[in-house]
């Protein structure tokens, strides 16, 4: 990420669909026939694992790090791959554009994957991709697939609630209720199977345009994941594998009382032990999802806020700290370190910029965060940062820059906004001012969220840390994208040096 680029910021889920949902059909492809169009080179997505609507279907926080999200599954293309008919498609929901419905949509796509699975399942086991793709990910697959069967069959919250054998995966326990549930697990490794299979398809298209995918992947699972039940000596839990912490930050920008997030945090003494190979198998999986991976809570490997589990908020902690030179050199002696960003947003102390810098790796910078009490000498601010790292007008976490603008943004902001950029600015023109100073600025890498392009406003948000409801919902309408809007940014690509 060493040469002057730019790209989009668009989750999967926001993308024109006639399903209630973005997935990984044509629109997919239109979407990055428009990146290719305006010179962009990268398509920053969300993580791209399972949601469940009891976790407000956050893509942070699932059952799996590894598995993938069968809502992204496309009908059309399981349609031409011919494991179901035209009339399987019948009886679809009228869905709305612009908002995600997931309980309608997992309804609707559910059946189809059913549907699809009955039609395959008589020769699934001897076709030769099939069998190669559950012996590759073997590593995860069967635990995640046996995990989900379970959690259905028994009707559990989380595994805490499976019969005592199982909590504690029992040889005997495990091979039985592979036996019992061979029909379940089979039919959750074929959804797997399939949306790998249609995901690489589309990686694959968009790299042949030139288009690099940047993934994302988040810091901290799911107590109620695959992984802690397989893995629970990766995690600090006790003799009843209860978490004896949990995972949070303290007060920062996007939350006065900071954010108790609940996870069971990692023993990295027991981690480092094994030569970190959770995390390396983790890792890999994704660089082999994604060309280049946003490390989500990058502080995290350096210290963490650890709550103690029962605590009602996540003022009360301690940062304990982590051996993060062996870590990193560990996970850099396996993986090009060129492939990888630093999520360095929030409490940021020294010891984390210095791990940034002593390997190289490229930051992040929020032009949201660049006029406040720090202006002019703030880190955020165009001129007072180097090349290596990756500008952003802003996060899926943040306003969009017309909804920061109206909503949030001091008097005192919008006076250095205007006192910088040495002009008069307003909500009609201060998504594109915002757009062309970071497509302006000396960062070798420039994301712009979607919505900013679009000039949206607050209803556009994307999430709103420290809430769990209504949010992930936002989508891109099919005519949103013309060839005026094409044409322009495109202009300001050319114009950027940045193609």
């Amino acid at each position: 990420m060493t040469k002057r680029k730019s790209g989009i910021l668009l989750h999967v889920t926001s993308i024109p669909s006639p399903f209630g949902i973005g997935d990984f059909g044509p629109s997919s492809r239109d979407f990055v026939d428009f990146l290719s169009d305006t010179g962009q080179k990268y398509w920053q997505v969300l993580p791209l694992n399972p949601t469940e609507g009891a976790y407000g279907n956050s893509p942070y926080s699932g059952p799996s790090s590894f598995a993938g999200n069968p809502l992204l599954v496309s009908p059309e293309y399981l349609k031409d791959e011919g494991y179901i008919s035209e009339s399987d498609l019948d009886g679809k929901p009228a869905f709305k554009d612009g908002r995600v419905n997931y309980g309608a949509a997992s309804e609707y796509k559910s059946g189809i994957l059913k549907r699809a699975f009955r039609n395959a399942a008589p020769e699934l086991e001897q076709e030769p991709d099939f069998k190669k793709f559950v012996e590759d990910n073997r590593h995860w697959l069967n635990d995640f697939a046996l995990y989900i069967a379970i959690k259905l069959r028994l009707e559990s919250n989380t595994w805490r609630d499976f019969p005592q054998e199982l909590r504690e995966r029992e040889f005997n326990a495990i091979e039985s209720w592979n036996r019992e549930l061979a029909p379940e697990t089979l039919y959750h490794k074929f959804i797997q199977y399939i949306f790998f299979k249609q995901w690489y398809s589309l990686k694959k298209y968009a790299n042949d345009k030139g288009i690099r995918i940047i993934g994302d992947i988040p810091y901290y699972v799911n107590y109620d994941s695959s992984e802690v039940w397989n893995s629970p000596e990766t995690f600090k839990l006790d003799e009843e594998k209860n978490p004896i912490f949990v995972a949070g930050v303290p007060p920062d920008y996007f939350s006065k009382k900071g954010q108790l997030w609940g996870n069971p945090v990692y023993d990295w003494d027991e981690l480092k032990e094994t030569g970190y190979s959770w995390w390396m198998n983790r890792i890999g999986h994704n660089l082999s999802m994604f060309d280049v991976l946003r490390l989500d809570h990058f502080r995290g490997f350096v210290s963490y806020w650890e709550i103690k589990a029962g605590a009602k908020s996540a003022m009360k902690g301690n940062w304990v700290h982590i051996d993060a030179e062996n870590f990193f050199d560990t996970l850099f002696e396996r993986y090009d370190k060129s492939r990888f960003i630093a999520e360095d947003l929030g409490y940021i102390t020294p010891d984390v910029k210095e791990i940034i810098k002593l390997y190289g790796l490229p930051g992040m910078k929020i032009l949201l965060f660049a006029f406040g009490d720090d202006f002019p000498h703030g880190d955020y601010l165009p001129g007072n940062f180097d090349k290596n790292c990756v500008i952003y007008t802003g996060t899926h976490d943040n306003n969009t820059v017309i909804g920061w603008w109206k909503e949030e943004a001091s008097k005192k902001q919008k006076s250095r906004i205007r006192e910088f950029l040495e002009r008069e600015i307003d909500e009609k023109n201060i998504n594109w001012e915002f757009i062309e100073l970071a497509m302006g600025s000396a960062a070798d890498t420039a994301i712009i969220p979607m919505q900013d392009v679009l000039g949206l406003g607050a209803g556009a948000k994307m999430n709103r840390p420290s809430t769990s409801r209504g949010n992930w919902k936002w989508r891109l309408r099919p005519d949103e994208i013309n060839p005026d809007l094409t044409e322009k940014l495109r202009e300001l690509t050319e114009k950027s040096d940045r193609t």
